[in-house]
């Protein structure tokens, strides 16, 4: 198991009223309220790859310039590839500073285009620190249209998906990116494929 793995149960570092909570079960120990479930699973702010009405939906936090996240990103395009009914919500967290800013505002502009995976994914592919200069290299390559990303990177809509991340990650304590989240449970650091494939099977089974 990788030395970075963590699972971290959700429910007991959440601050919830008790009526918002699902009842405890033997299979369910640490329930995850639904508000919160619905913040991370159904927010319309969010990007959203593989089947939208999938049964089953795996949470990313991630950051452009986490070594882990780049070598989980392969990992979740074969998820996407093989499972037709697994629906993938990304939030970006950029977590390393300005240039993980700059990088996750492009991303989440280049969604107006109709370019967030490509952007996504050239992102991560690369083997240069994400900053202004290297981020935009890759805008040029997908042959987006600069004004209007730059324009878009500063919209109430990507400084919103940024904000609700971070809540979101302050809310649930969670250690760092990458985190995965899918039912009641997360899984924090490097993964195996089997790992993540785990993960969504445990979440189906528990969600029913």
């Amino acid at each position: 198991m990788p030395t970075r793995r963590q699972t971290l149960a959700l429910g007991a570092v959440l601050i919830a009223a008790p009526t918002l909570a699902v009842a405890q079960t033997a299979n369910r120990p640490n329930p995850m309220p639904e508000p919160l479930r619905k913040a991370l699973e159904r927010d319309p702010n969010a990007p959203v790859l593989g089947n939208p009405r999938g049964d089953i939906t795996l949470t990313e936090f991630f950051d452009y310039n986490c070594p882990f996240c780049k070598k989980i990103m392969p990992k979740m395009q074969q998820l996407i590839s093989a499972d037709p009914g697994l629906r993938v919500v990304f939030r970006e967290w950029p977590v390393f500073g300005e240039g993980s800013d700059f990088a996750a505002r492009a991303a989440l502009a280049a969604l107006a285009q109709g370019k967030y995976w490509q952007m996504h994914s050239g992102l991560m592919q690369m083997r240069d620190r994400a900053a202004e200069p290297s981020v935009m290299r890759v805008v040029r390559k997908l042959g987006l249209d600069e004004a209007k990303l730059r324009a878009d990177m500063q919209s109430d809509r990507v400084s919103s998906h940024i904000a609700t991340s971070f809540e979101l990650a302050d809310h649930m304590s969670l250690a760092g990116t990458p985190t995965l989240i899918a039912g009641d449970d997360a899984v924090f650091g490097d993964q195996s494929l089997d790992d993540i494939q785990a993960l969504i099977a445990k979440a189906r089974k528990m969600l029913g």
